[in-house]
């Protein structure tokens, strides 16, 4: 197996859950972490634990549906930190509500950050990842992807959608020796779902460290092998056959 040492990963969603789970996981195997969010609070949080443990981060302000934002951040990075090696497409949102009450707006922003995230993000890393010669590409999807529940049509229909565009991009980097993985997690201890269904039973759900090491793992495979797909679920999750 290899290490991340080393490699500057960029995490979207970094600020708290999953993110800083694996921000957290990559850090503490040598790697310069950069976690984004758009809300700076969490990420700087990120970024000041890796720094007292030892590691290396910086942290940017950054919405995955602002294209400009994007370039800008990335540009920043690679000349703070010399280059870009991963991505790890992990921000996330959803509305609780019937197809009735999902308002338009609530539509597309779930869509604008759940899928069109991913590829705007994606499509600024493609070009930079190419001229390095190699590269890697993280989504983070969700068993939402391959079963569906009420009153989340949103979630579903951008999570289906971004398990689709991940096979789809691992096609085309391929040819460019560039990896793309989707990390398909299951139900996790974090805020997306404790705090929006407190009423939940934490010992169903899985630890977020327990996904951020099958990132890493994903991560650290032999340079002339790819993982296209993996599900990573809870054992006691109740809603999985």
């Amino acid at each position: 197996m290899n290490s991340v040492k080393d490699k500057v990963i960029l995490v979207t969603g970094g600020g708290q859950g999953l993110g800083a789970a694996i921000c957290k996981t990559l850090a503490a195997d040598g790697a310069t972490v950069i976690p984004v969010d758009i809300k700076e609070e969490g990420t700087r949080k990120v970024m000041e634990e890796i720094g007292k443990a030892g590691g290396k981060a910086a942290s940017y302000k950054m919405d995955v549906g602002n294209v400009q934002e994007i370039d800008e951040v990335i540009q920043k990075v690679i000349s703070e930190h010399g280059k870009l090696d991963y991505v790890i497409n992990n921000a996330g949102i959803d509305y609780t509500k019937s197809v009735e009450e999902l308002s338009h707006e609530e539509w597309n922003r779930v869509m604008e950050v759940n899928l069109t995230g991913p590829f705007n993000v994606s499509k600024a890393v493609f070009p930079i990842l190419k001229e390095n010669g190699h590269g890697h590409i993280v989504n983070i999807v969700s068993t939402a992807a391959k079963r569906t529940w009420a009153n989340a049509s949103a979630y579903h229909a951008s999570k289906w959608g971004l398990l689709g565009f991940t096979h789809a991009l691992h096609v085309e980097g391929r040819q460019e020796n560039i990896k793309v993985t989707a990390v398909i997690a299951g139900g996790m201890q974090t805020p997306f779902i404790l705090e929006r269904f407190p009423d939940t039973d934490p010992n169903v759900l899985q630890k977020p460290e327990n996904v951020a090491d099958t990132v890493k793992y994903v991560l650290c495979q032999p340079q002339d092998s790819v993982i296209p797909e993996v599900m990573v679920i809870p054992m006691r999750e109740t809603s999985w056959p």
